[in-house]
């Protein structure tokens, strides 16, 4: 059996295979005699998925009016759902509104077709715990759907989680004004709280299949701490009614063996992101995200198709992502971190990617968003208590050379690209941290400006075609063994 399947794996991987009417092309992808391995693509995703008996919440009271509170009769049809061994529990067509849910082992949570969960506008509906948020372990609110150390569980159905986010929204930009007039910028996103849509967290063999998620208050869907978890056919639309600050719509934080396929995300913040950890508390803590796969994808509005960072200090490594559409988002591939993350981006292998109306195709960037990246304490801050969260930021990383991120082996192949801004970003330090081994082959692009490269090592440019609107060339310098084949049209 383990022989069939990694000769199922190799035809996979060298000779293409149909999925969604879609093909992998054979790749090749250093242009070198090199083998890459890759076997670790075929375990990914959850192994099970709940079965037994069905618990309607109706008959646990639950009232499809979207008036009334339904938080503890659902939560009752999950318990008993669990209790029993297992089951699916489902719903009458209707509106629901509700505050914090908790899915236990053996639930498959179904909110059918015609249903709709209404999250409850007040904070107080969501018990606070310890969780991580972006990149720090702290206090923060549950999520409307969580999933806590759990097995065997799924969310699914093609109804709607309308997070009802907006009053998180306005809340943080007041916030922000404010926080940026005290020189707080670099802490107001974890001051202001808000409700994440989706937390899976130290759990496996979690499925998310089918849902619609809307305006979330936070970050769509958050695997944490997990593995073999699956993300299949999931919509996030968090352009609904406003501009939502940091609404991602998937985030993979420090997990791994997670399949993400089929999925179409519109947002205001990365798309489809790899995390883990940031800072002194990320390198503490040391759980990288790797063995990824993405497949079949859409994104939208939204700051990247595919990112890694810029919580990198525990590493993320060993991502495949194929058959992938961009459409007005950000960044096609985007890698982002800042000199005190730390961590390895590495192993990262991108192909059959359409992109349309993006900012850039690639965007590669050690140091990025200083305002929000680097922490320093206000004078008037000082000698007075401060929360533990505020400590938590302003630790700094000892020796600061800890602190340093390193990007490498980045394949990105088979690529077209039009009406996009730029071509290329892509920047490493100094001479002594560069970006190393980059190859990119076979791409098309239509773009409104070449981008520049700096500070790498081994960076690949081949068969490449550009079209440049305003007749500029990619900008080299402080590159070591750079190889470049491109044509300018």
């Amino acid at each position: 059996m383990k022989k069939s399947l990694l000769i199922y794996l190799f035809t996979i991987l060298t000779t293409g295979c149909v999925a969604q009417n879609k093909t992998i092309p054979s790749i090749n992808w250093t242009g070198e005699k090199v083998k890459h391995k890759l076997s670790w693509a075929l375990d990914v995703g959850a192994k099970t998925f709940p079965a037994g008996k069905t618990f309607n919440v109706k008959d646990y009271q639950a009232i499809n009016d979207g008036k009334t509170m339904c938080t503890k009769q659902i939560q009752n049809a999950i318990d008993a759902c669990s209790l029993a061994g297992g089951g699916t529990v489902t719903f009458e067509p209707g509106n629901y509104l509700t505050g914090a849910l908790f899915i236990k082992k053996g639930v498959n949570f179904c909110i059918g077709k015609g249903v709709t969960l209404m999250a409850s506008t007040n904070i107080n509906d969501y018990p606070e715990f310890k969780t991580r948020v972006a990149g720090i372990e702290m206090v923060w609110p549950s999520a409307v759907i969580n999933v806590t150390d759990q097995k065997n569980a799924a969310i699914s159905g093609e109804g709607r989680l309308d997070c009802q986010g907006k009053v998180f929204w306005d809340k943080y930009w007041e916030m922000r004004k404010e926080y940026e007039k005290e020189g707080l910028r670099w802490i107001v996103d974890y001051d202001c709280k808000r409700v994440r849509g989706i937390l899976i967290s130290n759990s496996s063999d979690i499925t998310l299949k089918d849902i619609h998620i809307m305006r979330t208050g936070f970050w769509a869907v958050q695997v944490l701490y997990s593995s073999y978890c699956t993300i299949n056919g999931v919509n996030v639309n968090n352009n609904i009614g406003g501009h939502g600050p940091s609404t991602d719509g998937l985030d993979i934080d420090s997990s791994k063996r997670i399949l993400i396929e089929n999925c179409d995300i519109d947002c205001n913040d990365d798309n489809i992101c790899l995390k883990s950890g940031r800072d002194a508390d990320g390198l503490r803590v040391n759980r990288p995200t790797e063995y990824i796969v993405v497949r079949n994808c859409t994104t939208r509005k939204g700051a990247g198709l595919i990112t890694c960072g810029s919580e990198t200090s525990g590493s993320i490594r060993n991502i495949l992502a194929y058959n992938m559409n961009a459409c007005g988002t950000t960044s096609a591939l985007r890698i982002k971190s800042a000199m005190n993350r730390g961590g390895t981006v590495e192993n990262i292998y991108m192909t059959d990617v359409k992109a349309d109306s993006v900012g850039s195709v690639l965007a590669v960037d050690l140091n990025w968003n200083p305002s929000y990246s680097y922490s320093t304490l206000p004078e008037k801050y000082v000698g007075k208590e401060i929360p533990e969260h505020w400590k938590t930021m302003l630790t700094q990383v000892v020796p600061a050379e800890k602190g340093y991120p390193h990007f490498k082996n980045v394949y990105f192949w088979n690529v077209k690209a039009k009406n996009s801004k730029q071509f290329i970003t892509a920047i490493g330090w100094n001479k002594k941290l560069r970006l190393e081994n980059f190859y990119l082959n076979n791409i098309k692009a239509d773009v409104g400006n070449a981008g520049k490269i700096t500070f790498t090592n081994n960076f690949n440019l081949r068969n490449i075609r550009l079209k440049v609107a305003d007749k500029s060339k990619i900008e080299l310098k402080e590159n070591i063994n750079l190889k470049s084949n491109i044509q300018y049209e």
